[in-house]
């Protein structure tokens, strides 16, 4: 790929992204992953395809943000495609981009078909549950779905008024629980199985600082 495009789409996803100190980052460790899994491929994975659609997934989340009801995946693979047929690139190729971005968030009619959508949506899995997944949530400090969960600039965890802190570890060690059985590569499904007791150390550990928190605040210390 020229570096002038790479270049222009980098700006691209930075200026289309909502939160970009934080989800710039996971866009980045989705790449790095997508990149790890595409190498057992060697020549069956279209390297350029796949950089720009982990590059450019998540842009529709501003959207997303000022309307819920709105599908990030869906505005994101529409919008990735004007961008990069704007640039000149040929209609199949972002065609391509746009099926992969599209089909990220799987669901039933958007089944990744390609080799590139399926590591694309074993990377942003990757990601979610692994035990970075949920100290994302936390830093977000209550500006994005309102997490329970929030950390103050002390780095210490407390607990908003909307619901009780129970609830949502419980509804978010769930859903880690539910989505290992979802990968579409066996790379991805080995990386997962590796990850998957360092998400339940991370899970257990969590519980145990929020109830030493909560002892600690009945009893004053």
């Amino acid at each position: 790929m020229e570096k002038s495009i790479l270049n222009s789409v980098l700006e691209f996803m930075k200026a289309s992204m909502n939160d970009a100190a934080h989800d710039i980052l996971h866009v980045y460790r989705v790449v790095n992953q997508a990149m790890i899994i595409a190498e057992k491929y060697e020549n069956d994975v279209d390297n350029d395809v796949l950089l720009v659609a982990c590059l450019l997934h998540d842009i529709g989340r501003k959207a997303q943000f000022e309307n819920p009801a709105v599908c990030h995946a869906q505005v994101g693979a529409d919008m990735a495609y004007k961008f990069l047929y704007s640039l000149g690139l040929k209609e199949d190729y972002c065609n391509k981009v746009h099926h992969c971005i599209k089909s990220h968030r799987y669901r039933t009619d958007n089944e990744p078909e390609s080799i590139e959508a399926k590591i694309l949506f074993d990377s942003d899995k990757l990601d979610i549950t692994g035990a970075l997944g949920i100290s994302r949530t936390l830093l977000y400090k209550g500006q994005v779905n309102e997490p329970l969960y929030v950390l103050d600039d002390n780095h210490v965890i407390y607990t908003t008024e909307a619901t009780q802190p129970e609830s949502f570890i419980k509804e978010y060690h769930f859903k880690l629980s539910k989505v290992y059985d979802k990968f579409y590569t066996k790379e991805a499904f080995s990386i997962a199985q590796k990850r998957k007791k360092l998400t339940e150390s991370f899970y257990e550990e969590l519980i145990r600082e929020i109830d030493m928190q909560k002892i600690c605040s009945i009893i004053d210390i």
